[in-house]
């Protein structure tokens, strides 16, 4: 955006700022997908994966990376300068994996983290992977799916107008 100029690139072709951005928003999803089924081949040599189910975790992974792809869009269309973007960083997303149960398992933490934790989005899908991974398809992985459309529902309307307003001067 600032040394490239990849977008105003982009906006100089047909396309409208929305496509761009949603464009954007599901090439990220797609690297989610890509990543993901990668690391699924990799960790069955291991026996880790409980098939067929763990094979839901292919769509699961697009809808995080629609989640976190909406979520960088709306962190590019607020940090104004290059030199803030690690503002985000540390208020979003370091706390995501100190809290998210990613590394840590969320019932060792404190109380506060714990209710900390069922805000952030990085939670919810830890959860409904490793349900995934493990064979388990509960009401946990249902309330985990849900939660990242209605975060990606609002994510991403956010962003799309943000980076409008951004991107059309």
């Amino acid at each position: 955006m600032y040394y490239q100029k990849t977008f105003e690139a982009m906006m100089a072709t047909p396309l409208n700022a929305e496509e761009i951005i949603t464009g954007e928003i599901v090439w990220g999803a797609t690297k989610a997908v890509i990543g993901t089924v990668i690391m699924l081949v990799v960790i069955s040599f291991f026996g880790l994966v409980s098939y067929p189910v763990a094979l839901l975790i292919i769509p699961v992974s697009f809808l995080g990376g629609i989640a976190f792809g909406a979520v960088g869009m709306c962190f590019t269309a607020l940090v104004k300068t290059i030199d803030l973007f690690n503002l985000p960083v540390f208020l979003f997303v370091t706390p995501m994996f100190l809290f998210g149960g990613t590394f840590f398992p969320l019932a060792g933490l404190p109380v506060w983290a714990q209710q900390v934790a069922l805000i952030l989005p990085l939670t919810h899908l830890v959860n409904v992977v490793r349900a995934l991974n493990y064979g388990l398809f509960n009401s946990d992985v249902v309330i985990g799916i849900v939660y990242l459309a209605v975060f990606s529902l609002l994510t991403m309307p956010f962003a799309l107008s943000r980076m409008q307003r951004r991107l059309i001067k």
